[in-house]
């Protein structure tokens, strides 16, 4: 029964970022990103070279993806959702063949390291919006913005870290509304989503947070039980932004789960 039920669901239900698009915030949002306090973690988006090649959401995907491989998670469970963007357009060998080439933080990795994160739009939002990967070729200025921001990252987690859980699910989590999503980490006390923005946090990001959250707390994932903190990271900016779950108010937390998610 349990199974069916998750098939069910997942015909039926959203992905966490679609149910935020259908969703009328309160004035401000439910965590008014404002409410958030921000620590600089050094050289900000000043310090990058202005001009990329490359579009902003690959490298957005490619800087977490090389920030999991570069914390010691294997190639294969870092770039997952590449690799399986790139078996739905049945481009395992040259996936494949990219992924044996990342080794590190040299320019050739980071070269194969943004091609491949390219297959993920085949996941994530079907093959309509796929661009050849062959076709992507970040320039030397791109690259070494790669590797600057990879580096702020971990120099993030020597801080804040060392992760408890990374790139999770939320089995045990799902509703009828919202069937499917995936967060990026949690450290000892806080849950982190990993942000490669030019923009300031928004509502749409604190409400992601907090949807993460109290899914984790009703899915298997028992560290979601010592989460004190919401967080967001941005390795271009260089800036943490949290909030104290404490701080959060009971009545916009009963809302999400009953309005939003549907518990």
């Amino acid at each position: 029964m349990d199974m069916l039920n998750q098939l069910l669901n997942s015909m039926t239900g959203v992905s966490v970022t679609q149910r935020i698009k259908q969703v009328k915030q309160p004035r401000g949002g439910y965590i008014k990103p404002k409410e958030l306090t921000v620590v600089s973690l050094g050289d900000g988006a000043a310090a990058l070279n202005p001009v990329e090649n490359v579009h902003a959401s690959l490298m957005g995907l490619a800087v977490d993806y090389m920030t999991r491989f570069m914390t010691g998670a294997p190639a294969s469970d870092a770039f997952t959702i590449s690799l399986m963007g790139a078996q739905i357009i049945g481009e395992m060998n040259l996936a494949q063949k990219l992924l044996a080439g990342i080794k590190g933080l040299d320019d050739e990795s980071i070269v194969r390291a943004v091609k491949l994160s390219g297959f993920d739009v085949c996941f994530r939002a079907g093959i309509m919006g796929y661009k050849p990967v062959q076709d992507i070729n970040p320039d030397a200025d791109t690259i070494a913005n790669v590797r600057v921001m990879v580096q702020r990252a971990l120099h993030f987690l020597d801080v804040y870290g060392p992760k408890t859980l990374d790139g999770f699910t939320f089995e045990g989590g799902y509703t009828n509304i919202v069937s499917t999503g995936d967060g990026d980490f949690t450290t000892s006390d806080t849950l982190w989503d990993f942000k490669v923005s030019k923009m300031p946090v928004k509502k749409e990001h604190t409400l992601q947070l907090l949807m993460y959250w109290r899914m984790g707390l009703h899915s298997v994932h028992s560290e979601f039980h010592d989460v004190k903190y919401l967080g967001i990271y941005n390795p271009r900016t260089n800036e943490v932004s949290r909030i104290a779950v404490a701080d959060i108010s009971q009545d916009v937390i009963d809302e999400v789960e009953s309005e939003v998610i549907g518990y």
